[in-house]
């Protein structure tokens, strides 16, 4: 009987001990790459990055962290391969998956990761989809926690779209126990279908986001307008005009609330300069913490806990 192969498409894919052992794994990985010291677990084994979305962060961190666990990462763009053509997703992946230890893809549906991951004999990672983005939450869930400690019972603070941000921070909220406070602009609304939630127990909307900030323990964002929809983006300029994260909104969330930003990030619009660059804010910590997660999220789906 073939094993069952385990996927990171969406952030409820995994449960709380599991996300528990990611956390630690994390921290134990980031000490040793302070340290330079060599770790390479997956001497030997190889990841194909498939990007049909435009990417700095998701193609560094991974192919820098395959590295550095020892193994090896080919980029594919989808424009320069047969999945440009034409070639069926399901097709594509029962080669790819034969040549591979693991595959990241950062596209645009989930249903085309989806049927990917149905058709795969390795691991299939989320780097991005319209839907969710899980690698992101777990690099910032993460960072609260070494920041402030364990995130259980917390209130975090979504101001602006509820896109795949939004939708990963809601679920990563049922499975790890804390709370959203979601505010957006009306016709922006929280679809709890999409965000593939299963209750709203974890979650509260708010119109007005200074209601939202007040007393959080964190307070993110996301550009205005997400790749994809910038047709939309002159219309959203006008929409989202009253939820720019602030002083203000800042100096009601919680004393020693953090402010993240999964970048790239306008300054003046969904965020103020004095915020992102301010005291609060841990966006180089988020962003470099995406290296190390993704790094123990790698090593787990390959190789199972590892407690060395």
């Amino acid at each position: 009987m073939a094993a069952i192969v385990k996927h990171f498409l969406q952030f409820k894919d995994l449960d709380r001990a599991e996300f528990e052992h990611l956390f630690a794994r994390t921290r134990v990985i980031k000490e040793r790459f302070k340290r330079y010291q060599p770790y390479h677990p997956l001497a030997d084994r190889t990841l194909a990055m498939i990007f049909e979305k435009s990417s700095t962060r998701t193609r560094l961190s991974f192919e820098a962290g395959m590295h550095q666990l020892g193994g090896s990462a080919i980029y594919l763009n989808t424009r320069d391969t047969q999945l440009g053509r034409g070639e069926p997703v399901e097709d594509a992946a029962e080669v790819i998956s034969r040549m591979v230890d693991v595959v990241m893809i950062r596209t645009f549906e989930q249903d085309i990761i989806e049927r990917f991951a149905a058709h795969s004999r390795v691991p299939v990672i989320n780097g991005l989809t319209n839907e969710y983005h899980p690698c992101q939450i777990l690099a910032d869930i993460f960072t609260f926690i070494e920041q402030r400690g364990p995130i259980q019972g917390k209130t975090v603070a979504w101001v602006g779209d509820s896109n795949n941000m939004c939708n990963t921070w809601l679920q990563a909220a049922e499975v790890l126990d804390f709370n959203v406070h979601v505010s957006t602009p009306p016709g922006y609304e929280v679809e709890a279908e999409r965000a593939g939630l299963f209750s709203t127990a974890h979650y509260e909307e708010f119109a007005d986001p200074m209601d939202a900030c007040r007393g959080a323990d964190l307070v993110t964002t996301d550009v205005w307008t997400s790749m994809g929809f910038e047709a939309e983006n002159a219309e959203r300029m006008k929409a989202f005009a009253d939820w720019q994260v602030d002083v203000e909104m800042m100096s009601v969330a919680a004393a020693d609330a953090l402010f993240m930003h999964c970048l790239p990030a306008h300054r003046g619009e969904e965020v103020a300069a004095e915020v992102i660059d301010g005291t609060q804010s841990v966006v180089w910590d988020e962003a470099e913490n995406r290296l190390h997660s993704q790094k123990a999220l790698l090593e787990y789906l390959l190789l199972g806990r590892i407690t060395n």
